[in-house]
């Protein structure tokens, strides 16, 4: 092979390789300038404010710092509180304020978060506080006392129930609920009553339940003989659409006929006397009596 062959070849490569060159410079060069970032036009210094959109900021991130933050702790005190006194409720016997913290385990808590609680309870208007030691030397500690209960009506025995019923001016009945409400033995106590003649109650027909009482004077109390009793229950009662006419024929005027409707007997022969109207007033024109004429037929 001639070294002018290969004096060729070698020319024929440089220029291939010069032009591969070119190419991938020209590609690099329009690939970054497709990348850069295209300048946004500039606002005209004539254009007014309100043509430009402005971003409000975000009310939700706005931390006012004149208030404290809400941490809770109220809420999770009022918690507590209202569980003591469903505690209380339950007990219906006077308790201690070590005996509320045990329920609550509240045990090992600071003692500024039990003194709150015994504050509240103190002022709470379901509760009753007794400050402990000697009348008129009560101990000023703010753990000691005692707490119970308050319940709508202060009944909690039979002889308390008796006592509030013959003290009432009136002879308004008391609520059953109102009574349970801190005495959980209210209805023993009151089926115990009825049946000495001491209460006059009331019950529901559902569940038999007491629902109203009264006082009751067992002097009042009479017996009925049975034999009377059983002749009175086997007399028949008609049945509501049958009593307005069982009512007619005993010459009875049923409650429920409207007395518009009833037609009143007239005797055949008998005719009622006319009444004639009285002319009434101060009679004038005395003076032409002769002249004028009185018509008080046509009246």
């Amino acid at each position: 092979m001639s070294s002018s062959f290969l004096q060729k070849q070698l020319e024929a490569f440089k220029e291939n390789a010069s032009n591969a060159s070119s190419k991938l410079s020209n590609k690099r060069t329009i690939a970054a300038q497709s990348a850069a970032p295209t300048p946004r036009p500039s606002t005209p210094s004539g254009a007014s404010m309100g043509d430009l959109k402005r971003k409000r900021p975000d009310s939700s991130s706005a931390i006012v710092y004149s208030q404290p933050a809400d941490t809770g702790t109220g809420r999770y005190i009022m918690t507590q509180v209202t569980y003591a006194v469903d505690y209380l409720k339950s007990k219906e016997t006077p308790q201690t304020l070590a005996s509320v913290i045990g329920y609550l385990s509240l045990q090992n808590q600071n003692p500024d978060s039990k003194r709150t609680i015994a504050d509240i309870l103190k002022h709470h208007d379901r509760v009753e506080f007794t400050p402990s030691g000697p009348p008129g030397k009560p101990t000023n500690t703010w753990d000691s006392g005692t707490y119970r209960f308050r319940p709508i009506h202060n009944i909690r025995s039979a002889t308390e129930l008796l006592a509030y019923l013959q003290a009432q001016p009136s002879a308004q009945g008391l609520s059953v609920k109102e009574l349970k409400d801190g005495w959980s033995g209210a209805e023993d106590a009151i089926d115990f009553l009825e049946s000495h003649s001491q209460l006059l109650v009331t019950r529901n027909k559902k569940d038999n339940h007491a629902r109203m009482v009264w006082a009751n004077d067992p002097s009042l109390s009479q017996n009925i003989d049975f034999e009377f009793q059983s002749r009175w229950h086997k007399i028949k009662i008609p049945v509501a659409a049958e009593l307005p006419g069982e009512l007619s024929k005993a010459g009875l005027k049923p409650t429920s006929v409207d007395p518009a409707t009833v037609v009143k007997k007239v005797v055949p022969g008998k005719k009622e006397r006319q009444k004639r109207s009285r002319r009434g007033g101060r009679q004038t024109n005395t003076h032409m009596a002769g002249i004028l004429r009185d018509y008080p037929a046509k009246k």
